[in-house]
């Protein structure tokens, strides 16, 4: 569909006001003044407007004239940030990266490396995406994200993925101090666990076969949507589970928790950087080499063994 307003117009436009004359625009353009003239005068046929008041000594914009000027340098500056971005595309960024990350892992731990990517100045938009047990591969299998970080290995699908280990979460059973297993001293039995609810979080997973650590078929389970919730649910009493022990420090010194030993310890859960393998994008792998030794990542994790 042919449109009258072209990008040419809009900046023949935008250098009037701001040079303050036809003349002052077409030196600003590096075009004759007819030629300004000319452009001007098509955009008002075209679109049977008036778009300068002529009656005076200087043309000055009419109302409708100064709402088309108004929106259109909208259109230039969205104009020129796409062109930017082609040029960023050519060179090998990609227009947008999203970042999945392990909810055993707060969203915080990503803030120190998306900081300085936003200092490069590249106009590429960053996601990040939390999700839960299996769902971190499925959203990489899927293609819902293009790199996961915290992604274990006992959920991998089949594929060709690359992988770089970041370290290990351990895991701590925690309970509320008003909690029936805060009192007791002895290490916790599977028998005694069952007995009350186990508070988990939703796997995210769409596709992949879901994950539901720690808990017993024959227990009651309450759950939510995050591990933000499941330590609120735990601190509120609602009920057991275990969580990573570096998402509940605070709350363990501060008295909102307390840690219980149990009979059958978990382990510590392995977690890893993961990308297709395929995928060579200057942001993704700009994220690919910082993650890997990140202190934003690091305080949340405990190093591997050797």
């Amino acid at each position: 569909m042919h449109t009258a307003i072209t990008i040419d117009a809009l900046k023949v436009l935008d250098a009037i006001d701001r040079k303050g004359s036809f003349a002052g625009a077409a030196a600003a353009l590096f075009r004759v003044p007819s030629a300004i003239s000319y452009t001007v005068q098509k955009l008002e046929e075209d679109l049977n407007v008036s778009i300068f008041d002529r009656s005076g000594h200087k043309a000055v914009l009419t109302p409708a004239g100064r709402y088309l000027l108004d929106e259109g340098r909208s259109l230039l500056a969205a104009a020129e940030n796409l062109a930017h971005t082609t040029r960023q595309v050519a060179q090998g960024w990609e227009t947008r990266l999203r970042i999945g990350f392990n909810a055993l892992l707060p969203a915080e731990c990503l803030f120190p490396a998306i900081q300085d990517f936003l200092q490069l100045g590249v106009p590429v938009e960053v996601q990040i995406i939390e999700e839960v047990f299996a769902g971190a591969w499925d959203a990489l299998q899927s293609r819902r994200v293009d790199l996961v970080v915290g992604a274990d290995q006992l959920s991998k699908p089949a594929g060709s993925f690359a992988t770089r280990k970041l370290g290990e979460i351990p895991f701590v059973f925690a309970v509320a101090p008003r909690h029936p297993l805060a009192s007791t001293s002895a290490p916790l039995s599977d028998n005694e666990i069952a007995r009350y609810t186990s508070v988990a979080a939703a796997d995210t997973s769409r596709t992949l076969p879901p994950g539901h650590a720690g808990i017993f078929q024959r227990q009651h389970t309450l759950t939510v949507t995050n591990i933000d919730q499941k330590i609120a649910a735990q601190e509120a009493g609602l009920g057991v589970g275990w969580l990573p022990t570096p998402r509940v420090a605070e709350a363990l010194a501060a008295g909102r928790l307390v840690a219980r030993e149990v009979e059958n310890p978990r382990s510590s859960v392995a977690v890893y950087l993961a990308r297709h393998e395929t995928d060579q994008g200057k942001a993704l792998m700009w994220f690919w080499d910082r993650l890997t030794s990140d202190e934003g990542l690091t305080k949340w994790l405990q190093p591997s063994p050797v």
